[in-house]
């Protein structure tokens, strides 16, 4: 039948009992995948992981600065790692820091999700923001 059709007899299913096959244009039926699989890949969305780096006695203005990268990031729809760097004496005090990343966390609360909690990890203190999903 599939030499009277000109197409070819593919087998979709050999482990099934009977086998399943079926008659079609395999090299259209590869070229249509492709085609499918090109298309998925343009239209998928590679999430990074962008790095902000804090110190536990920043000014305002440079806090304001990297908060606005950080809601650039964010919109791109790239995840956040904000961290607090300690140095010397200041790992003594690390709730300095915490403040510092939660209040990040209150003023971009409305553009994304928290996925680590502000964690003390060495000496730095480590949390990461994920972009909400406007589905």
């Amino acid at each position: 039948m599939a030499i009277d059709a000109n197409m070819d007899l593919v087998n979709i299913a050999p482990q099934a009992k009977p086998p399943v096959c079926r008659i079609m244009d395999y090299g259209k039926f590869r070229y249509e995948q492709q085609k499918k699989e090109k298309e998925a890949r343009k239209n998928q969305k590679i999430v990074d992981l962008k790095e902000v780096w804090f110190r536990s006695n920043i000014d305002e203005h440079d806090y304001q600065t990297k908060l606005r990268n950080v809601i650039k990031f964010l919109g791109e729809g790239d995840k956040v790692k904000a961290s607090v760097r300690y140095r010397g004496r200041e790992i003594a005090h690390a709730a300095v820091g915490q403040r510092i990343l939660e209040r990040l966390q209150t003023e971009v609360a409305d553009i994304c999700n928290v996925e680590r909690v502000p964690k003390l990890e060495g000496r730095s203190m480590i949390m990461i923001l994920a972009p909400k999903n406007n589905n």
